[in-house]
C-alpha cells in the first residue's frame, strides 16, 4: 500500500510540474467535447472587481459552444457553427448574428483544435505560478482579435483559469471546474429556437437550419 501511495504521489508531482504545452496535450489529446463549469470575474484598468457571474459551457468540435450564465442574471449564448443565438430571459430578447472568426477562434476553443491554437495564436510557456503552469497567447492578427493577450492555467484536471487582457487594461478571469471529456451532449444542445413571444433583433441566413433546443 505504502509503495503505491509512493507511486501515486511520484505521478502527481510530476503532472503538477509539467509544461503548460504538456498539460494541454494531454487535457486536449482525443478530445471532440467539453463541458465544464464556471466563474467570471472582470476588473477594469484599475485592478477594481467590476462585475462576477457563474454558469455552465460546452463546446463541440469543430466550432459549436453553449455558454449559460445562471448567477448573477440567466443569460444564454447558443453557436450553432453558423450563427449565435444571446438570448436574455429577463428582457425577452434574443440577438442573432453570423457567427465571426473572433468567436470561432476563442482560446477556450482552441483546446478542442490544437492546430488551429497554433495558427491562430503565438503560444509560449508562461511558467508556474498560483500553483499552475501557465501558456501565453498572442493573436497572430491583432487587429481580428477580440484582446490583446491570453493566459491559459493548467493543473493536475486540466484547465483551470483563463485570463484575458483587451486594449483598454480590462482584465477577464475565468475559473473552471468539473471537466467533462468528450460526454454525451443532449440533442438540441448547440441549436436554438426562438421561445413563443420573445423579440428577435437580427435574422438567419436562409441556408441556416434550426433546430428546437429540447422536445
Amino acid at each position: 500500500m505504502r509503495k503505491l501511495l509512493v507511486l501515486f504521489l511520484a505521478f502527481a508531482a510530476g503532472v503538477a510540474h509539467a509544461g503548460a504545452r504538456e498539460q494541454m496535450d494531454v487535457f486536449s489529446n482525443g478530445v471532440q467535447g467539453l463541458a465544464a463549469s464556471f466563474e467570471q470575474r472582470v476588473y477594469d484598468a484599475d485592478g477594481t472587481l467590476k462585475e462576477t457571474s457563474s454558469g455552465t459551457v460546452q463546446l463541440q468540435a469543430p466550432r459549436q459552444f453553449r455558454w449559460e450564465y445562471v448567477k448573477p442574471y440567466p443569460q444564454l449564448i447558443v453557436a450553432d457553427g453558423d450563427h449565435i443565438w444571446i438570448y436574455d430571459p429577463d428582457m425577452e430578447q434574443v440577438t442573432v448574428r453570423q457567427q465571426s472568426l473572433e468567436e470561432q477562434n476563442s482560446p477556450l476553443a482552441m483546446l478542442i483544435d490544437i492546430g488551429q491554437m497554433e495558427r491562430q495564436f503565438k503560444v509560449t510557456e508562461g511558467g508556474q505560478g498560483q500553483g499552475l503552469a501557465w501558456l501565453e497567447l498572442v493573436p497572430r492578427k491583432p487587429d481580428e482579435a477580440p484582446f490583446d493577450r491570453a493566459r491559459l492555467g493548467f493543473g493536475p484536471a486540466g484547465l483551470a483559469r483563463m485570463e484575458m487582457f483587451d486594449g483598454l487594461g480590462q482584465r477577464t478571469v475565468m475559473g473552471f471546474s468539473s471537466w467533462k471529456r468528450n460526454p454525451a451532449f443532449a440533442a438540441g444542445t448547440f441549436t436554438f429556437v426562438k421561445p413563443e413571444g420573445v423579440d428577435q433583433i437580427g435574422e438567419v441566413a436562409e441556408s441556416a437550419q434550426v433546430i428546437p433546443l429540447r422536445d
